[in-house]
């Protein structure tokens, strides 16, 4: 069977969890985490990164360092993990859907101005595959509104847009370190915090709303309970597996930017012949080849595909289903416009296995079956 997603492994994780184990601190911010965190501030030029529980408690995070409050609304796209509304659900806002564009599926930045309303409180932009949102527009919109901008760059770690990291470009940036992502910890993420006045607060939300980060610093004398928070630090074992891969980013980047370029390579005549649709990278995007997918006719097409893939010990997967026609979605989001293109897009998406050391011979038979299929 080849596996639609394998976690990564390089070799030295197990190392530096023994390592960790032997430092006796294996609870949160000891060696690792702090490594992770300096790592990831210098690759991302972000004035400070705190490594989370999950992308999910990022964006919690970020909701809160946000002070959005129940009434409020936040817009994004329904093509995205329940995470991403569930961060703001969590404090009462109401979430907008607004429509995707199809080339990259992410939300359309022409569609946010006209869903803003006085209630608005910010764009939470979700960079799909590790492609950027169109930023520059939607930082216009913000700055023109006075909203918050909230990257859900969860797919989006060594992505760049105009030469900018995901995740560092608005007021705050979430990365996922979970099993399915380029890089991992098991479960896991990082907020990244644009403005150094809002580190301070930061700290203490993830401290349990105490300013003990400040106190192992010497900073002051002894520590208290200063705001609401909650316990967002990961065990120092997880950070540990994570820092290991980290070392080798780049390695690790460029073994899956190979595969993704040979499964690009490798069905570009049937789209060529228009039997599918190919990722689309628009200029001054460099991606990091977190999928790879391609778009069939429609939805009976992509589960007789799926289906023959499966036959064949071949895993692959559909992606979201839209957020605003789940039960959730329609107690507490509303979209706003048409629906041109996030159902039907959704309904066409099929992933392919990817992952770090993806074998050749097991990527030349996803493409030789995917041939087949469509003979």
């Amino acid at each position: 069977m080849i596996n639609f997603n394998v976690p990564p492994f390089v070799g030295p994780e197990l190392d530096a969890v023994k390592k960790a184990i032997e430092n006796h601190k294996i609870c949160g911010d000891g060696e690792f985490t702090k490594k992770c965190n300096a790592w990831l501030e210098e690759r991302t030029s972000s004035s400070k990164v705190l490594l989370t529980t999950s992308c999910t408690h990022a964006t919690e995070m970020a909701a809160l360092l946000g002070n959005i409050q129940p009434g409020d609304e936040v817009i994004m796209p329904s093509y995205t993990f329940v995470s991403t509304a569930d961060a703001f659900v969590l404090r009462g806002a109401k979430v907008v859907f607004v429509d995707i564009r199809p080339d990259t599926m992410n939300m359309d930045e022409n569609l946010i101005e006209d869903a803003i309303t006085e209630k608005t409180r910010a764009i939470v932009p979700v960079h799909y595959a590790g492609v950027a949102c169109e930023m520059d527009k939607i930082m216009e919109i913000a700055k023109k509104y006075h909203l918050l901008v909230i990257e859900d760059a969860a797919q989006g770690i060594m992505s760049t847009y105009k030469g900018k990291a995901l995740g560092a470009i608005g007021d705050y940036g979430c990365f996922s370190f979970h099993e399915t992502k380029n890089y991992s910890m098991g479960e896991g993420g990082a907020l990244l915090i644009r403005d150094p006045e809002n580190i301070e607060r930061a700290e203490i939300i993830r401290e349990k709303g105490t300013n003990r980060s400040k106190f192992f610093r010497g900073q002051i004398d002894k520590y208290t309970w200063v705001d609401a928070g909650s316990s967002y630090l990961p065990s120092e074992m997880n950070a540990a597996y994570l820092y290991a891969e980290l070392e080798v980013a780049d390695e690790i980047n460029q073994n899956r930017m190979d595969s993704w370029n040979r499964y690009y390579k490798g069905l570009k005549e049937l789209e060529d012949t228009g039997k599918i649709n190919l990722p689309v990278i628009p200029e001054n995007c460099v991606h990091n080849a977190h999928m790879f997918y391609f778009k069939a006719k429609d939805l009976a097409e992509r589960t007789a595909f799926i289906s023959f893939m499966r036959e064949n010990e071949i895993g692959c997967v559909f992606h979201y289903i839209p957020l605003h026609s789940a039960p959730a979605g329609k107690k507490f989001g509303r979209f706003h416009g048409e629906d041109r293109y996030t159902t039907k897009e959704s309904e066409r998406l099929v992933r392919l296995p990817m992952y770090y050391n993806l074998k050749l011979e097991d990527q030349q038979k996803v493409i030789d079956k995917i041939k087949e299929f469509y003979r």
